[in-house]
This record gives structure tokens, C-alpha cells and sequence, in this order.
């Protein structure tokens, strides 16, 4: 049996660093394989962080073929839904989430990661995020209502055994900007409508109240009346006057989130989601996420 990386399913850790990276010119994949690799064991068992690393779908896949997932693909293009709406692409070529229980030990150890990769890789983007209010999101409601249970997130997560790319996880990482005070202008009931729950509690709204561009509805992927599930694991990011959600979503599966995105952004049947009048998104990319035993056979052997 493969095992997931541990730490997408570590809940709680109150601090974030996203690292989105690019190869330098001159390196190859597998040296930033390699690279990345060796630092999964240390910073999560010495470092006191959790670690979760991703590469953009191609690379891995030529590095590792076997151990690719069937479907997972980069994000190349902008998704253009109702009115001209836009989702932009912001592919890279590998994602490093440090999480850890302060922020010193986040900051130290994001910096550990890009001193053992300088002349492999250089950051491209880098978001610091944190849990806001426990368990809300900057709109003020409760996120991830709808997650599986820590029980079942590993099969929702994780590409099942005797699958390509088995034990592995397909995250979608995107940076969301909130407009706080347009948000706010709609009073609680309106903000009920738009995201299709109540805000004290997470009661979903009924079905003769939830209008169609309810951010619940809109985000409810169905295959023959099953729910296409996600594990989320989002924060908030940024300052009071620039701030947002990091969205972060596991899959075994790239087409359950694409098809996320393509319903959010009124691409199926022009019905837009209702947040996104009051959210911006300004990255999106994929990104595959090896198993621990694949990534096992790209580390430095231990030392005795």
C-alpha cells in the first residue's frame, strides 16, 4: 500500500507558506525532483513543520512515469466563462507548502527549502497565509463544511492503489483577493444567498431557497447523482488592507476540480457562482503531488 504525504491531512497547524517555484536555467527536472526530495524527511520529522511538496504534472511524469497520475495535467490556459469572466493560468513548476504550529518555525524552514534549492529552482510566487477565526474564511463563514472526514479524505485525496500514479493527490492552488467592503454591503441575508448557507452555523439553505448561482450549488460536482468530493484545506492570506483565501484542493482526480472551476465560472450553462462577484481570483495552477514512496526514490540515501 502507498502512503499520501501525511502532511495534506494535517488539520490544525495555524500558519502557512505557499512557494510556487520555477528551474533555473541549466537545471533539470530531476535535479529539482532530487532536490526537493531530500528535503520531505528532515524539515518534517527534525523541522518541526509539516511539508507538503507538489511538481507541475509533466515534469513528474517525466521523471517518474509510473508513478504519474492518468489525468493530472498543468493549467496552461485562462478559463473564460459567462460575460467574459476569467480564471487566469499561472502554471509553475513545483509547489511547496511549509505549515507548522508558529510563525518562526514556518519562515525558518520555508527559508531551509530555498537555500538547499538555490541553482535549482527560484521562487516565482510566495503567499503566507493563517487560520482565520478557526475554522472561517474572510467572508465569515465556515470553509470546508462539506470535507470528508479524515476517515475517508485519504480515498477522496489520493489516487487509489493499483491506479498510475497511486498514493498520489492533485492539488488546486489558488489566490483569491476578497472585496471586503462589497462583501460586507450585502448584510448577512445576502450573503446567505450567494454562498448558499447560513452564516452562523453552516446550515445548507433549502432547495426553494438556494438560488442557482449559490456558491454551494454552483461548486456541487455530480456524477449519476454521486457528489464528486474535494479535501480542502484553504486559508486566509494577506494584510488588512489586501487580504484573501488561498485556495488549496485535493483530489484523486484533476477533472472533478476543473469541472469545479468550469461550473463556478458559468462556463456549462452561463450561471456564474455568486462569489465570484465579490472575489478575484489572481492565480491558478495544478499540481501533482507524489506519493511518499515515489518521492522515497528520488531522496539522498540516510546517513548512518
Amino acid at each position: 500500500m502507498t502512503t499520501t504525504q501525511p502532511g495534506i491531512f494535517a488539520l490544525g497547524t495555524p500558519e502557512h507558506c505557499y512557494l510556487e517555484l520555477d528551474l533555473e536555467p541549466g537545471a533539470g527536472p530531476e535535479d529539482l525532483v532530487r532536490g526537493i526530495a531530500g528535503l520531505t524527511g528532515p524539515l518534517s520529522s527534525t523541522g518541526g513543520v509539516n511539508l507538503v511538496v507538489g511538481f507541475r504534472p509533466e515534469l513528474w511524469a517525466a521523471v517518474a512515469p509510473a508513478d504519474a497520475p492518468a489525468d493530472a495535467a498543468s493549467w496552461t490556459e485562462d478559463l473564460v466563462g459567462a460575460g467574459r469572466y476569467r480564471m487566469p493560468a499561472t502554471q509553475h513548476d513545483a509547489w511547496v507548502w511549509v505549515a507548522g504550529g508558529d510563525r518562526t518555525a514556518v519562515f525558518d524552514n520555508a527559508r531551509t527549502v530555498l537555500a538547499e534549492l538555490a541553482g535549482t529552482a527560484r521562487v516565482a510566487a510566495e503567499v503566507t497565509g493563517w487560520l482565520y477565526r478557526h475554522d472561517r474564511d474572510l467572508t465569515g463563514f465556515i470553509d470546508g463544511t462539506e470535507n470528508p472526514s479524515l476517515l475517508s479524505a485519504a480515498q477522496v485525496a489520493a489516487v487509489p492503489d493499483g491506479e498510475p500514479g497511486a498514493g498520489a493527490s492533485i492539488v488546486l492552488f489558488q489566490v483569491w483577493r476578497h472585496d471586503t467592503a462589497a462583501w460586507e454591503s450585502l448584510g448577512r441575508r445576502g450573503q446567505e444567498r450567494a454562498m448558499g448557507r447560513t452564516k452562523p452555523d453552516s446550515v445548507e439553505l433549502d432547495e426553494d431557497e438556494m438560488p442557482a448561482s449559490a456558491h454551494v450549488a454552483r461548486t456541487t460536482v455530480e456524477v449519476d447523482g454521486e457528489e464528486q468530493q474535494i479535501f480542502r484545506r484553504n486559508v486566509a492570506y494577506g494584510g488588512v488592507t489586501d487580504h484573501g483565501t488561498a485556495f488549496v484542493g485535493f483530489a484523486r482526480d484533476q477533472w472533478r476540480m476543473a469541472e469545479m472551476l468550469r461550473r463556478m465560472a458559468g462556463v456549462t450553462d452561463g450561471v456564474r457562482d455568486g462569489l465570484t462577484g465579490f472575489l478575484t481570483p489572481l492565480t491558478g495552477a495544478y499540481y501533482t503531488c507524489p506519493s511518499v514512496d515515489a518521492l522515497a526514490r528520488f531522496a539522498p540515501p540516510d546517513e548512518d
